[in-house]
């Protein structure tokens, strides 16, 4: 594989931070650019930080690198690079209108935001599941007149606490599910130094994420059609999100009901045989077994189990018979690497290896 020359846009955000400790040594991409806001441009990253977010520390290289303006130099950043990473702190219609002009100016994006999410030629991607709804891009490039330049996007981090889990159930006839997720401070961008309000506490509300949770999973069983992505019809999902004083770490506590309903046996043995196209493909980022199960009563724990494959596997277990619904589980994943900005590289790598960059 080839060496791609790529750009952090949002690189002094937490996401970015989390960008850039795993592009350090990439083996197959060089970060070349950082951008931010016009408050951080011309000044050297490690000048340009309000506060290092990630425990590891900050990588040496990019210290000295000169933050540019994301929207006044986009054609430089653009000039300079094979592709972005996007990870911005801006209102939708800004990130929208970014986003595009990078792609119009042939420059791939690879997003971590939400706001082209239900753009229906844009695909939205989890490797493993939907790598297929790469193939809308040459629709969207048609649209955008662009030889080169195009937008794709990662879903919502809490997705990755269940949708993976569901995902190998499909087969069964999936009717509903019901799910609670318990998401982490670093899904706001906050630490317990910058979020005191969290500690001995938990929120029941953050802001449009039960729309996502309930919304986004449709558009990832959808179908590639008439130049977009359809909306899958169901298995209906509703959704509650609470935030929780935990660093890093989304669970979710789920319930399904089936058309079909399985045995635990085939659950668990859907779960250990399920794999992608990036297991398929040996991508960098990806790991070895995308599921992982736990056999013990009180597994997984985002503490303990949130690093399971660097942090790019998805967790389950207390997979149960329920007296409402036909099962119940947890699930869990680690919201800045296979939820943010670890998703988000896999994805880059994938559509590196089918040829989109």
């Amino acid at each position: 594989m080839k060496k791609f020359n790529v750009g952090v846009i949002g690189a002094t955000g937490m996401v970015g931070q989390r960008f850039l400790l795993l592009l350090e040594n990439h083996p197959w991409f060089n970060v070349t650019c950082l951008a931010a806001s016009p408050s951080s441009a011309g000044k050297k990253y490690k000048d340009a930080l309000r506060r290092w977010h990630m425990a590891a520390p900050m990588p040496e290289k990019f210290g000295e690198t000169t933050v540019l303006d994301a929207e006044a130099d986009k054609e430089e950043i653009a000039s300079r690079t094979d592709f972005c990473f996007c990870a911005v702190n801006m209102k939708k219609d800004e990130i929208k209108e970014l986003e595009y002009a990078y792609a119009k100016l042939e420059c791939p994006i690879v997003s971590n935001n939400s706001a082209h999410r239900f753009t229906p030629d844009v695909p939205m991607v989890i490797p493993e599941i939907n790598a297929a709804h790469l193939e809308v891009i040459e629709a969207q490039k048609k649209r955008l007149g662009t030889k080169r330049g195009f937008i794709a996007v990662k879903s919502n981090c809490s997705l990755q606490s269940y949708v993976p889990l569901l995902h190998p159930l499909k087969k069964f006839g999936i009717k509903r599910a019901a799910v609670t997720t318990y998401q982490a401070i670093s899904g706001a961008g906050k630490t317990f130094d910058t979020m005191p309000e969290i500690v001995d506490n938990i929120i029941p509300f953050i802001g449009g994420e039960e729309e996502k949770s309930e919304r986004e999973p449709l558009k990832i069983w959808g179908e590639v059609k008439n130049g977009g992505i359809e909306l899958a019809k169901g298995p209906a999902i509703t959704a509650q999100c609470l935030r929780v004083p935990v660093s890093d770490g989304h669970t979710a506590a789920v319930f399904v009901d089936f058309e079909n309903k399985p045995s635990k046996e085939e659950i668990l043995k859907a779960w250990a045989d399920f794999s992608g196209e990036p297991q398929k493909l040996g991508l960098p980022s990806a790991p070895e077994r995308f599921i992982h199960y736990f056999e013990e009563d009180d597994r997984p724990q985002a503490k303990l189990d949130r690093m399971t494959e660097n942090g790019m596997a998805v967790c389950a277990g207390r997979l149960r018979e329920d007296n409402v619904f036909d099962y119940k589980f947890v699930g869990l994943s680690h919201n800045t690497l296979r939820g943010a900005a670890g998703g988000a590289v896999l994805l880059a790598e994938l559509l590196a290896a089918k040829g989109y960059l």
